[in-house]
């Protein structure tokens, strides 16, 4: 089976989305149930709100960094910037074509967003769920590792498949979501009913992962949690304790059930210290490695093989789109 997912460079990425996303990938590149990996930088998508040129620029490299520090292995997956495969962008403007306004209109993000962004919301922010139909589309992924927030995105990329099979003939193949049993969603450490995001105006809100050590444990340290002594996993009455719970879990490898049962009898003082311990023995190697990595040959080597395979894969499909809809002059 081969999967695709991708995350946008808009920042350092946090402890949310290494548990929730890139630490899966990094098992799951050994899973043999999965025989190709894509893996790749959202460059695209990142413009549907203003970027500072050099920043971007800074944010593509150091995400590629992290993919690679973390574990990713380009013997095993394919790592690649999106907007080097141009395929991204002209599969979604055929997809945007057959996707409703009424569609776009109900997503989720699209509708918190535009609260958010008081003016200049670009009609980018609207349409981009085709441009992510087409990452996926594009390589005849059979699953999409995706977040419990990010499912509707993937259904509407199923509805846009099926509607493009049905009007052209046999295209794409329909996409599975593979979600994780753990670690899906992280929230914030300063709000627990929101999820952790980069874009937190609240910095105690998340954990980038190349955030001082120290610091990192203190924003643990500080976490939201609530009045009652008890520490249990509860996501509706004690979500703070629940999201701790969550990420000691996904830190260590020990299951919720036996983490909930090692801490049931502790203070939430001793409780947030283990958990900050942990996520300290988690983030530091991943460090060492990115300090080894960022200003190495070893990123263009991974990219340039990336991006020509990823292109060789693209090119096979987007001539079948362009064919089946009439477009040019028949390949």
């Amino acid at each position: 089976m081969r999967f695709i997912s991708g995350i946008q460079p808009s920042g350092n990425i946090t402890l949310g989305n290494y548990l929730g996303a890139v630490k899966n990938f990094v098992k799951l590149q050994d899973d043999p149930r999965f025989t190709d990996m894509l893996v790749f930088v959202a460059d695209l998508h990142a413009i549907t709100v203003p970027q500072e040129k050099l920043e971007l620029r800074k944010n593509i490299k150091q995400l590629v960094a992290l993919y690679l520090a973390c574990g990713l292995d380009p013997e095993k997956c394919h790592i690649f910037i999106q907007s080097e495969v141009p395929h991204h962008a002209e599969l979604g403007w055929c997809l945007q074509c057959n996707t409703y306004i009424g569609e776009l209109e109900r997503m989720t993000q699209y509708k918190d967003k535009k609260e958010r962004q008081v003016a200049g919301v670009s009609s980018g922010l609207l349409t981009y769920p085709a441009l992510m139909a087409a990452d996926i589309l594009l390589y005849d992924c059979d699953c999409v590792p995706v977040g419990v927030d990010q499912k509707q995105h993937l259904e509407l990329t199923r509805d846009i498949a099926a509607r493009f099979n049905n009007k052209y003939g046999e295209t794409f193949k329909i996409p599975e979501p593979f979600i994780p049993e753990a670690g899906a969603k992280i929230m914030s450490l300063a709000d627990p009913l929101k999820k952790m995001s980069k874009s937190d105006p609240n910095p105690k809100g998340y954990i980038a992962l190349l955030d001082d050590i120290n610091v990192a444990k203190k924003k643990i340290k500080s976490a939201v949690t609530d009045s009652d002594a008890t520490i249990r996993y509860d996501l509706e009455n004690k979500p703070g304790i629940s999201n701790l719970l969550t990420i000691y879990s996904c830190c260590t490898g020990t299951s919720l059930k036996d983490t909930e049962a090692k801490f049931k009898d502790s203070s939430y003082a001793l409780f947030k210290e283990a958990v900050a311990d942990a996520v300290a023995a988690e983030l530091e190697p991943i460090q060492k490695r990115y300090n080894e990595i960022i200003n190495s040959k070893l990123i263009d080597e991974v990219l340039d093989n990336g991006r020509d395979y990823a292109i060789y894969l693209a090119n096979k499909k987007l001539n079948k789109v362009y064919n089946k809809i009439g477009l040019g002059r028949k390949r």
